[in-house]
């Protein structure tokens, strides 16, 4: 649907000139849930601005299903946008705020009235119609956003971050709301967001952002199980770092050690990885609690949270790194352990991720 290739975007000239994104190549699939996932200034929404046709382009092209989108005007794209503040009209109805864009487009007023019911039945808001929209709950304001967007059923669905201003339990029951139009409407959605949560819960494919540059792009088990850099590693998730010597690569993995004797194997590294010193990323949910003596890594408990689901242990290890194990309460737990007790750490097989950096 979307071929985006070595897009570049450069604010100013000069000295003061600022690159906000460097050489982006990516293919969005059509009828795709596609994520831009990044910290703040990583340069997604500007990409998003771009598709819309709010920003130019520096250098590179864009095509959107075939049609190339350089030099056209926002009103000829066949995409629509759903903003963080939402943009409804206050003066409005809902169904009024829905029939504005087909007004604009000069569609017939049975069609207008069908495409407005059909729209409020999709959000699930048939019976506020009539209802002005600042009189309405910030989730209720986003399903009336987002019905006209829908509304003049564009070729791609843009979303800057439009869950961020929604309470934490309305942005959770909001996530599986949208993945559900999307799968309804069979409309291509580029959603823009922050939170990795929010990606790896409604995304069919993820393309991970940083200054400027996109660092992965996969789907949401491969961007958190096999994360391509460290950066990666760091930003979806929480995850341990750890030094330990490849000594050898075989087929199907690879393996390590952390000390004489201590040894453990590993997913295969990325092609080019030799024999040597690598930095292993570990989520915590791959490790256990085991005595000291029975696991790859030792150190003291230092501190333990419990956070409702699950309880995370963290371990100061004897090389003077950090490590969390992290446990979900339905598995059989360890044994209460006194904060300043000496620990072992077991990885399970294939749980170390060889990164690339």
């Amino acid at each position: 649907m979307i071929e985006i290739k070595q897009v570049s975007k450069v604010y100013g000239a000069g000295a003061g000139a600022y690159t906000a994104l460097d050489g982006v190549s990516l293919t969005i699939r059509e009828n795709e849930f596609f994520t831009l996932l990044g910290p703040s200034g990583c340069g997604k929404t500007t990409l998003l601005r771009m598709i819309a046709g709010f920003d130019f382009v520096t250098t590179g092209s864009l095509v959107l299903d075939g049609e190339n989108l350089i030099g056209k005007p926002p009103y000829l794209r066949p995409v629509n946008t759903v903003f963080q503040s939402y943009a409804l009209f206050p003066h409005m109805t809902c169904a009024q705020n829905i029939a504005f864009g087909l007004r604009m487009l000069r569609k017939p007023k049975d069609e207008i009235a069908r495409t407005v019911a059909e729209m409020l039945e999709l959000v699930q808001m048939t019976r506020m119609a009539d209802r002005l929209t600042n009189q309405l709950s910030g989730g209720q304001q986003q399903r009336i956003a987002l019905a006209r967007a829908l509304a003049p059923h564009p070729k791609v669905l843009l979303l800057d971050e439009p869950l961020s201003a929604l309470d934490f339990k309305l942005r959770k029951e909001m996530q599986i709301e949208l993945k559900r139009l999307q799968t309804q409407t069979g409309i291509t959605f580029v959603f823009v967001t922050h939170d990795q949560e929010e990606a790896l819960t409604m995304s069919d494919r993820i393309a991970v952002m940083s200054a400027g540059k996109v660092r992965q792009i996969g789907r949401p088990r491969e961007i958190y199980d096999q994360p391509a850099d460290r950066f990666v590693a760091d930003f979806i998730g929480e995850t341990n770092f750890l030094a330990a010597n490849l000594s050898a690569i075989e087929a199907g993995g690879a393996c390590l050690e952390f000390a004489p004797g201590v040894r453990l194997r590993a997913r295969a590294p990325k092609a080019g990885t030799s024999v040597g010193p690598v930095t292993l990323a570990v989520r915590p949910e791959h490790a256990e609690i085991v005595s000291p003596g029975d696991g790859h890594l030792e150190g003291e408990l230092i501190n333990i949270v419990y956070f409702g689901t699950g309880t995370a242990y963290h371990v100061r290890l004897r090389e003077g790194a950090n490590f969390v194990v992290r446990t979900q309460h339905a598995d059989i737990l360890p044994a209460d352990i006194p904060v300043g007790d000496r620990i072992g750490i077991r990885l399970r097989d294939g749980a170390a991720q060889i990164l690339g950096d």
